[in-house]
């Protein structure tokens, strides 16, 4: 990757355990696709509903060369479920992208 992970907190406290899980979801992502340019995470905590505990929500920037793709909004009361529940998001976005190059290559 040409750029650092940057991983952004809202509304909680730095976490490094979630911060490490996100750069060992990154690492995966990259390797599916070794030109990634940048990714960019955001985990919020958002703010109480009347009937459920406070649920985190995920937002994912992933720069690719001429496209970028984004997950936005993945929301689970467990910071680890909603940060997991987004990078399977994406590494199905990612692999869509991937797919189509190697159709683009083979036509």
């Amino acid at each position: 990757m040409k750029q650092p992970v940057h991983i952004q907190f809202h509304g909680m406290e730095a976490s490094e355990a979630l911060e490490n899980k996100a750069r060992e979801y990154v690492q995966k992502l990259e390797s599916m696709a070794s030109d990634l340019m940048a990714c960019r995470v955001h985990i919020d905590l958002e703010q109480k509903h009347q009937h459920q505990g406070r649920p985190y929500g995920v937002r994912i920037d992933l720069t690719l060369p001429g496209r970028e793709l984004v997950v936005n909004r993945v929301h689970n009361e467990d910071a680890y479920v909603a940060l997991r529940d987004a990078f399977d998001s994406m590494k199905r976005q990612l692999e869509d992208v991937v797919r189509r190059r190697q159709d683009k290559l083979h036509t």
